[in-house]
């Protein structure tokens, strides 16, 4: 009897695991699979000896595939969104958000090597034994799935630790007296991207489009979302990363670069440039549109929060199931506008958007609100059960992501857990892939090029922005749309790496929050205060509010009323006839019982003109807080505002803290592997050679 084994590929202790499929539960948003007992089959000839068992396996190998740490620790740090977490600086997600990497510390991700190689190993278990069995389309669908999750899992690998391990053959049909069975060596990336370009274009061949595969959802792969992911490796293996020499592993040779095969790059970028057309051109899919008062972004992210599938098929082409009592991840629970108490329960935001980021949209643009709240839910008392819950307007340092946020969403069965899939490849992405594989490939952008951004902008409102028609300009305007339009959905950060624009984009971000906390240069004028009209919160899942009505101010005279904020009670009444006639003057109707009140954003949330500003509209004195962590909502972005030099957050006199402190080119493109103790790849694993830069 064989038994189906799982391998992580860090340890000599290897787990050979009886009973695997007990682990692989079937497809996890799918609440009838969940609620069946663990099926407790111990042979692989057994589990792949039929069709409907073979798929259940094959299910199950989706479960895991994405760890926390690639949307936390490594969802951050792409000059959109940035660590807020609570306490000190002194944590792994702000430390690995600012590229501060140490291998026996908590400072690098640990648990993804691992994850990868676990799914790894039951795909090349699925991969070896459909190759037994008889071809049918079913078969052949199912060898598919498991080939493209097998080539996820690598494309994940290389991008964070580069050359690693390649391992295509289960652990029980290998030699267990080849030292290489359980002490795997690097191998060169450029050989791995080449395999699973391949296993995918073989993939793309069998597996059926959506509208052929009788499946309700994309939680499974079809056509669309295996020539997506192949769109998106062909990228990144024809793009460029932090390379060194294999067989020295000499620091001094650490440099970016592509491939040495220059015909092989152009060959790969027509691959993505395919891939991409070949969903185009299927006319299946489309950008979701304004819809029942909502713009179509809004739209789209409001039903995906409310697993609305029917809403959202025509433009996500994978997202990653998370549903039920057994299998319900925390995503979204961290990038979120934050809550304390109430319906929603107390929950901190530990991921905030830099105030670079929010200005930088065009005031048209559809996207900002929902990707950025400038908001908070919070109580006006106590927070007692009969209080009332308030959207607070908050200050440039705590602008907050909202794509998931907690109010969108349908009730979960517990505060951790968000009933949120993950979103893996969206339509927008196989158009902007498709416009930089055009842009590449024809050394300025094709009118297809062009086109394919006139529809992601054109989407988002900003259609009259000028499309560039040499290579750089073009290039520079898909890496902003990427920010645009991709925020917290952890993709970003490589993106980067893999067109060579980290140390440029991590450097003129950190430079425009200096200029923003001075307001110099293009900040010069970004108004100072703002006035927010007072918002009760629904206090109800599913509710639809997206953003504050806000009146930012410039004018000297009105500036001068609302500096003068009233700290007896007695004098509330008075000041806020004064703010209702500015707001009239700004064309804005009073409707009976509408408060607005200012806010210095500059300033701290905790300041004390902006405390009083809160009370004026009928916050309790002491509530002076929000749900995010405290080393951002506590502190300003003006340097004014903090004794003339830049807050800690931005940077630190000393150069110890603040935004990328721990940058250093050509080394912290890639991650190193831990190495505090058992359990990480290079305790366990004496062939395995560091990252040269951390030795």
């Amino acid at each position: 009897m064989k038994r189906i084994s799982i391998i992580f590929f860090n340890t000599k202790k290897t787990f050979i695991m009886s009973s695997a499929i007990a682990l692989l539960l079937a497809m996890p948003s799918c609440k009838d699979w969940l609620d069946m007992p663990s099926y407790n089959a111990s042979d692989t000839e057994t589990v792949f000896s039929d069709e409907t068992t073979a798929d259940m396996y094959v299910q199950g190998c989706y479960r895991g595939l994405i760890h926390q740490e690639m949307y936390y620790q490594l969802g951050m740090g792409e000059t959109v969104v940035h660590s807020s977490e609570d306490g000190s600086t002194n944590n792994s997600k702000y430390n690995v958000c600012n590229y501060f990497y140490d291998t026996t510390s908590p400072y690098t991700v640990t648990t993804i090597y691992k994850e990868q190689y676990r799914v790894i190993e039951s795909t090349n278990i699925a991969i070896s034994q459909l190759n037994k069995m008889p071809e049918t389309d079913k078969r052949n669908a199912l060898l598919g799935e498991a080939l493209a999750i097998r080539a996820f899992c690598y494309y994940n690998l290389i991008r964070i630790y580069g050359d690693v391990p390649a391992v295509w053959t289960p652990l029980e049909e290998m030699d267990p007296n080849d030292d290489n069975t359980f002490y795997p060596k690097r191998s060169p990336r450029d050989v791995i991207y080449d395999q699973i370009v391949s296993d995918l274009q073989t993939a793309v061949n069998y597996i059926p489009w959506y509208s052929e595969g009788g499946n309700p959802t994309y939680e499974r792969l079809t056509k669309q979302g295996a020539y997506g992911l192949l769109a998106r490796v062909a990228l990144y293996a024809g793009g460029y990363s932090l390379r060194w020499n294999l067989e020295t592993n000499d620091a001094s040779s650490m440099k970016m670069g592509r491939r040495s095969d220059e015909a092989r790059v152009r060959e790969l970028y027509q691959i993505a440039s395919d891939a991409c057309q070949a969903v185009v051109s299927k006319g299946e899919n489309s950008l979701i549109q304004n819809k029942n008062g909502m713009s179509g972004f809004q739209h789209l992210w409001y039903n995906f929060c409310q697993r609305n599938f029917a809403e959202t098929t025509p433009e996500i082409l994978w997202e990653l199931a998370q549903y039920g009592e057994n299998t319900n991840s925390n995503f979204g629970v961290l990038a979120q506008p934050g809550s304390r108490g109430g319906v929603f329960g107390s929950r901190k935001a530990m991921q905030f958007m830099l105030p670079t980021y929010y200005l930088s949209f065009d005031r048209k643009d559809t996207r900002r609100d929902v990707s950025c709240t400038a908001y908070s839910i919070y109580f006006l008392n106590a927070g007692a059960a009969s209080d009332t819950y308030v959207d607070v307007g908050t200050t440039l340092s705590c602008i907050m992501p909202g794509k998931f946020r907690i109010s969108w969403c349908t009730e979960p069965q517990e505060a951790a857990k968000r009933n949120l899939n993950i979103p893996v490849l969206r339509y927008s992405d196989v158009l902007l892939m498709y416009a930089e594989a055009q842009n590449y490939l024809n050394n300025s952008p094709t009118q297809a090029a062009k086109d394919a951004l006139q529809k992601v902008r054109d989407r988002a409102g900003i259609g009259s922005m000028p499309v560039p028609s040499d290579m750089q300009g073009f290039e520079d305007a898909i890496v902003q749309e990427r920010k645009w339009e991709f925020a917290g959905e952890f993709n970003l950060r490589t993106d980067l790496i893999r067109m060579n624009r980290l140390a440029k984009e991590l450097a003129a971000t950190k430079q425009d929050m200096k200029n923003l906390s001075d307001r110099a240069g293009k900040y010069a004028n970004t108004p100072v205060y703002r006035l927010y009209k007072f918002q009760k919160d629904a206090q109800k899942y599913g509710d639809k509010f997206l953003a504050l009505e806000y009146i930012d101010l410039t004018d000297a005279a009105e500036i001068a009323i609302i500096k003068d904020v009233p700290t007896d009670a007695a004098e509330y009444d008075a000041f806020q006839r004064k703010v209702a006639d500015m707001v009239k003057a700004h064309g804005i109707t009073i409707e009976n019982g509408d408060k607005w009140y200012p806010a210095n954003m500059f300033q701290a949330y905790t300041s004390s003109y902006n405390g009083n500003a809160r009370k004026a509209v009928g916050f309790a004195a002491g509530f002076n807080a929000l749900q995010i962590g405290n080393i951002i909502y506590t502190k300003p972005t003006g340097s004014a505002e903090n004794g003339g030099n830049y807050p800690n957050w931005i940077e630190a006199p000393d150069g110890s803290d603040g935004l990328y402190y721990g940058f250093k080119e050509n080394c912290v493109e890639l991650l190193p592997f831990a190495a505090k103790a058992a359990g990480h790849p290079m305790i366990d694993n004496p062939n395995l050679t560091q990252h040269p830069g951390y030795k």
